[in-house]
């Protein structure tokens, strides 16, 4: 089992995922990133986002994943 440090001194386990739940990711990740450039600024107000926080996210590389990927 493969580890990642962070920043406490505890180690945690990463998750592995296979290769079929990976690219299910990326291209949920993807439509997610494209439908949100698509959005209307009133759109983006109600979930919080300013358009160039939106635009930040959207123009994010595929490989910029999710913090939350990597835990």
């Amino acid at each position: 089992m493969s580890y990642i440090n962070t920043h406490s001194t505890a180690c945690r386990p990463m998750r592995r995922l296979s290769l079929l739940t990976l690219v299910e990711r990326l291209a949920g990740l993807w439509r997610s990133r494209t439908a949100l450039a698509e959005l209307d600024d009133h759109l983006l107000e109600d979930i919080g986002l300013t358009p160039r926080e939106a635009a930040r996210e959207a123009r994010k590389a595929l490989w910029d994943v999710p913090s939350h990927w990597t835990r």
